[in-house]
């Protein structure tokens, strides 16, 4: 029987690599993105590259909780996932006193809330199968404050505290949890930034990391995966 994974936001960027790394093993897919042409371009090459593997992509705001809610009845009727990656998320820059009004609601509605809410729905089918795997997508803003990424910062503090509360409460549910905190790493979010690309993290690295942590034996389990750019934080 085929395993699948479930990444959010999975069209672009880190979502998209652990996607692909993933199909390259013969997983398959479910993902969402608000971008409906977005998801039929991943949808199409997928099924162009990998034929055997059965692929679920839903257009879907996940900062709307119940637009989580409908997307995980979605993916149940698909077949609860092997692997979760929480990995939806926005940056907005600004400092925590001088954002503008609704930044800090959106970004952790998009970042914390989303995944809160689809874990708990979907976590009960993991349960069943007595195994599973979650990953949930921070940040090294996560680990050090910095300036002018005040409620994202603050996101990834919550979500890092939210996944540590996670593997306590399913150590003896034989369901791993591991935090991704990568650094720079060179996605849309950094267009336009007049810095070399070999000085960010590849996407691909972090998918590869994701797979490894993976692959460990059932009674190991990484729970935080830090990833930093070779010559250190942008």
């Amino acid at each position: 029987m085929s395993k699948s994974i479930l990444v959010t936001g999975g069209t672009k960027g880190i979502g998209r690599a652990i996607i692909e790394r993933f199909a390259n093993e013969g997983f398959d897919v479910i993902t969402c993105s608000r971008n409906e042409k977005d998801l039929a371009d991943l949808r199409a090459e997928l099924e162009e590259n990998h034929a055997l593997i059965h692929v679920l992509a839903v257009k879907a705001d996940l900062s709307k909780k119940e637009e989580v809610m409908e997307f995980a009845e979605k993916v149940k009727a698909f077949g609860v996932p092997d692997v979760l990656v929480n990995n939806t998320g926005v940056f907005l820059p600004g400092g925590i006193l001088d954002e503008p009004e609704g930044n800090f609601e959106l970004m952790m509605n998009t970042n914390l809330y989303s995944a809160y809410y689809l874990t708990r729905a979907l976590i009960d089918g993991m349960k069943a199968k007595k195994k599973g795997h979650i990953f949930s997508m921070g940040s090294i803003a996560g680990l050090t404050a910095y300036a002018n990424g005040g409620s994202y910062a603050i996101s990834k503090w919550a979500m890092l505290g939210m996944t540590k509360c996670l593997r306590e409460e399913l150590k003896n549910e034989a369901i791993k949890v591991t935090s991704v905190l990568p650094g720079a790493t060179y996605t849309a979010s950094w267009e336009g930034v007049n810095l070399p690309e070999e000085r960010f993290i590849k996407p691909e690295d972090v998918a590869e990391s994701v797979w490894s942590a993976y692959n460990l034996s059932p009674q190991s389990v990484v729970e935080e995966l830090v990833i930093r750019p070779q010559l250190g934080d942008i």
